[in-house]
């Protein structure tokens, strides 16, 4: 009951700053999400934590952390919120209008395929919208999700738990890429005997071992040698030609190395599954109105780069 009369003297606008404050869990960010002032998110975290009697977000590890009652507060108030956007409509983000910034996470592949385009529509309809993009490890991507650092990873995610929310943006096929001096004369293939016996180089951040390749290299009784671990897909190509290494990756990636005729591109020797690039977000942050145009504006970029 006091936890109720505490809440009765909060107005909305206060529980839209501490939602955004346990999804940013710092201040600028926060105070940048919603087009305010720092000053105004820290006197608006000043009054929370006066009405509610608790200091909710307490400094540490280079930002802000919950205390046990922000946790409490912060799944019921997501949904709470959530709700009262999808009564009120879509309007409450006018992008054409609005000083906002979202955080993304991609790997080199990702950006080559989406940015160019989703930057030019943005210029468009957009301009006062900034983005700011890493690279982070499919775990990464999935942890700055579920912990609120990062609005969107892009990537490959075979495996997501289920306060993930995903999209499908495109598909791709994997490739390999050889020296061609290191192929018999006039040959378009690679048997398995000859995949398996030559080192391979895998682009990976931080080193990830395990690929869907592999996967289905030891579904099906095999294993290979990587050789070379690098996490640049962009690099990767230029590192083949003058070695018998090969890369398998997805096609996409190599359109500018299929130009240089010292390397071949050819199909794998084994069965490989479909690359299925998709955006995932947390599914408490669904009916926030600026994710929601932002996740359109790349399913959008993602279907006129294709």
């Amino acid at each position: 009951m006091q936890h109720m009369n505490s809440l009765r003297n909060i107005d909305l606008n206060l529980l839209v700053v501490l939602d955004a404050l346990l999804v940013e869990r710092h201040v600028s960010r926060t105070a940048l999400r919603l087009n305010m002032s720092q000053p105004a998110v820290s006197h608006a975290l000043a009054r929370l934590r006066a009405l509610l009697d608790d200091p909710l977000l307490v400094r540490g590890g280079g930002g802000l952390s919950p205390t046990l009652r922000a946790l409490e507060l912060s799944k019921p108030l997501a949904e709470a919120l959530a709700q009262i956007r999808t009564v009120l409509g879509p309007d409450g983000f006018e992008p054409s209008r609005t000083r906002h910034a979202f955080r993304l996470a991609m790997s080199d592949y990702g950006a080559e395929i989406l940015l160019p385009t989703l930057l030019r529509d943005m210029a468009r309809s957009a301009p006062g919208v900034d983005l700011a993009v890493t690279q982070l490890s499919r775990e990464g991507m999935v942890a700055g999700v579920m912990d609120g650092d990062i609005d969107l990873g892009l990537g490959v995610f075979p495996h997501l738990p289920d306060q993930v929310h995903s999209e499908p943006l495109f598909n791709d096929d994997h490739a390999c890429l050889v020296d061609r001096s290191t192929l018999p004369s006039g040959s378009r293939m690679m048997d398995l005997e000859t995949y398996l016996a030559r080192p391979h180089a895998l682009v990976a951040v931080h080193g990830e071992a395990s690929t869907e390749i592999d996967e289905a290299l030891h579904a099906a009784g095999h294993a290979r040698r990587v050789a070379l671990v690098i996490p640049h897909w962009s690099v990767a190509p230029k590192l083949i030609a003058g070695t018998d290494l090969v890369l398998t990756v997805a096609r996409n990636s190599l359109k500018s190395a299929s130009r240089d005729r010292r390397l071949a591109v050819l199909p794998p020797p084994i069965p490989l599954p479909s690359i299925g690039f998709r955006q995932i977000s947390h599914r408490r942050r669904q009916s926030d109105p600026a994710l929601r145009w932002l996740r359109e504006m790349i399913v959008r970029s993602a279907s006129e780069a294709r």
